[in-house]
């Protein structure tokens, strides 16, 4: 019996189910979209899009998803929904001898790993991979964030991170990929006044799920987060919580409290609705 694991996009569930309805069971699992019993082979397709193929002929059922393994570039970014800490923004290119390296490191999108396996991961991630990783502080973020909104500085870096690449000398792949958080139109509408402009990509949601070298960048980027907000930790020997809820707003006031309100723009974004709580205290 043999389990094969892939990623598929929303167009082959779609013509997997048109071919195979009739074989549909029921399933309880709320994290499961469909599931098909077929002869020599059990195939669940999860929410996330992961289909699991099980069975002595799960090989046979699979055979028509697996792809060619070509050479890919991807992007993602990290730290945009965090109070503290700087957004990271990661492009990195997969070559085609690179798959079994990644598959053996079970490679996955970030925000399925533990910070521990990550932190274990990624150096030999960053160790084989061509990759540009751009982190933008704080201090740099809230001034920047004067003249720029959330969508228009992730269009910036995710366009400068390619950019990069092609100025370390590396060739980009046909095959680019952006996890999207915006319109593609909106985010070239973003860059259009760059110096540089990279334009050869392609805009999907949830694509570190489907690509492995967006799930790469996305695990680098985590990386370098984790690492910045480490360091800023050290610095200040204040533990600063991730994300943007009530323990934020506790830490944030503590950190206010030992540092002061005016300190707040070297370690948050400041435009986030924790720093309006804050205030609120410190009038």
């Amino acid at each position: 019996m043999s389990t094969i694991t892939l990623s598929l996009s929303d167009k082959e569930i779609t013509k997997f189910n048109s071919v195979y309805h009739e074989y549909l069971v029921d399933s309880n699992n709320q994290y499961i979209k469909y599931q098909y019993r077929l002869e020599g082979a059990v195939i669940t397709v999860y929410t996330s899009n992961k289909a699991v193929f099980q069975g002595n002929d799960a090989h046979i059922y699979a055979a028509a998803f697996i792809k060619k393994e070509k050479a890919m570039a991807g992007s993602d970014e990290v730290g945009t929904g965090d109070y503290f800490g700087p957004v990271c923004v990661c492009a990195c290119i997969v070559e085609e001898n690179d798959y079994e390296f990644l598959r053996n490191l079970k490679v996955d999108d970030s925000k399925n790993l533990t910070d521990e396996h990550i932190s274990t991961i990624a150096p030999k991630i960053m160790q084989r991979l061509k990759y540009s990783i751009l982190i933008l502080d704080n201090t740099k973020y809230n001034k920047v964030h004067e003249t720029n909104n959330m969508n228009e500085i992730k269009a910036k870096l995710h366009n400068q991170a390619y950019i990069n690449l092609i100025h370390k000398g590396y060739t980009i792949p046909k095959a680019a990929y952006v996890d999207q958080f915006e319109p593609e139109d909106s985010y070239f509408r973003h860059i259009q006044s760059e110096k540089e402009i990279y334009r050869d990509l392609t805009f999907e949601v949830k694509a570190e799920s489907k690509y492995i070298a967006v799930a790469c960048a996305s695990i680098i980027a985590r990386y370098a987060f984790l690492e910045s907000m480490k360091k800023m930790s050290q610095y200040y020997k204040f533990e600063f919580p991730k994300g943007a809820g009530e323990i934020v707003d506790i830490k944030a006031q503590e950190f206010v409290n030992r540092y002061s309100i005016a300190k707040l723009k070297d370690v948050a974004k400041i435009h986030f609705k924790n720093t309006e709580k804050i205030t609120s205290h410190n009038v």
